[in-house]
């Protein structure tokens, strides 16, 4: 998906996955991640999203990364907090008390830039990439992060029906990307009510990726 894409979609403000409050199955299943407060998650396409005030106010820190600019100003003037900006190699990082968000291109985003994090949150990332790029976005996000445990949201129906994003992302292609470093556990399947974007029948999936034992 050429950036330049999503980068429109915020200036045109056709942020139709943007909600209105905190999603629900983050709110549902955060808890499978078993982290205490303090730790730090990581949100890859954060964009302006309510979860990360919910995860904020729950005391856990955050840190995302977001292509558009725009959404991360929104974000901190949502908040009520001025941020602090840096350079951050090919990025910006804009932080706050306990949130640092990344602005750029996620695979110009480094390991050292960003540094531990303790689970990941994917709600908006993997289902915005076609699939000639999810490949290499699942091995930079497991390398990004030291293979942190996720809670990952997906959609699965007839690609053939629509066009994405959001993409269907398959039960089997999440295992064949994710299963020789997780233990892929499917936590939900629920139908879209009205379908996807009203046109296209759909299950949402919410799978718990828990990293392996030795």
């Amino acid at each position: 998906m050429d950036p330049d894409f999503w980068l429109r979609r915020w200036e045109n403000k056709e942020t139709a996955w943007h909600e209105s409050k905190p999603n629900p199955v983050l709110v549902t299943h955060a808890h499978q991640l078993a982290l205490p407060k303090g730790r730090r998650m990581f949100l890859p396409f954060c964009g302006k999203t309510l979860d990360i005030s919910w995860l904020l106010s729950r005391g856990y820190r955050v840190s995302g990364a977001e292509l558009s600019q725009l959404a991360v100003e929104q974000l901190f003037m949502d908040l009520g907090v001025q941020p602090d900006i840096a350079s951050a190699g090919e990025l910006e990082q804009w932080s706050a008390t306990n949130l640092e968000i990344f602005v750029g291109d996620i695979f110009a985003l480094s390991q050292k830039a960003l540094g531990g994090v303790d689970a990941v949150y994917d709600r908006a990332a993997l289902v915005a990439l076609p699939a000639d790029v999810r490949s290499r976005y699942t091995a930079h996000l497991m390398a990004l992060t030291n293979k942190a445990p996720q809670l990952l949201v997906c959609y699965d129906y007839d690609q053939h029906l629509m066009d994405g994003p959001p993409f269907s992302v398959s039960g089997d292609e999440i295992r064949r990307h994710y299963a020789k470093t997780y233990d892929v556990r499917l936590l939900a399947s629920t139908e879209v009510s009205g379908g996807l974007k009203g046109r296209c029948p759909a299950t949402e999936t919410v799978w718990l990726l828990a990293s392996k034992k030795d």
